[in-house]
């Protein structure tokens, strides 16, 4: 196992509401009020049928890995963390998300694997969401 840096994201007006979420251990969701898209990533209109009509809730943090890399060598601020694994999660809702598979051996991480999410605390008053493997 390695350890990740935990750099501060990028805030912004679509997405403040989703960070600050985070500091409380919540993952949010939109949801389109018109069409009933569940929606990744935070934003202002559903990409299906472009009505601002979107209101938030707070998911599960249960998924299963779609798809994932392992980083044997990492550059810049994961320059020293590999490895270290980049995967898609599933999410219980729908959306997938790109995140960090932690908490485990890289050699375990499977495609179809529960996960939960995780908080590693930036620093910056918001948490970055990474998954670990659901205990058996």
């Amino acid at each position: 196992m390695s350890t990740l840096p935990t750099p501060a994201p990028t805030v912004t007006q679509a997405n403040a509401a989703f960070w600050a979420a985070t500091a409380e251990g919540r993952f949010q969701l939109q949801r389109c009020n018109e069409c009933d898209t569940v929606l990744w990533f935070p934003r202002r209109h559903c990409p299906s049928c472009w009505t601002e009509n979107v209101s938030t809730f707070d998911a599960s943090g249960k998924g299963v890995v779609y798809s994932f890399t392992v980083i044997r060598k990492g550059a810049m601020a994961y320059k020293e963390s590999g490895p270290f694994v980049i995967a898609y999660v599933e999410l219980a809702e729908g959306p997938r998300v790109m995140t960090n598979i932690v908490d485990c051996d890289v050699e375990t991480v499977k495609v179809g694997m529960p996960v939960e999410v995780v908080w590693h605390d930036t620093g910056q008053g918001n948490a970055l969401y990474r998954f670990r493997p659901v205990a058996n």
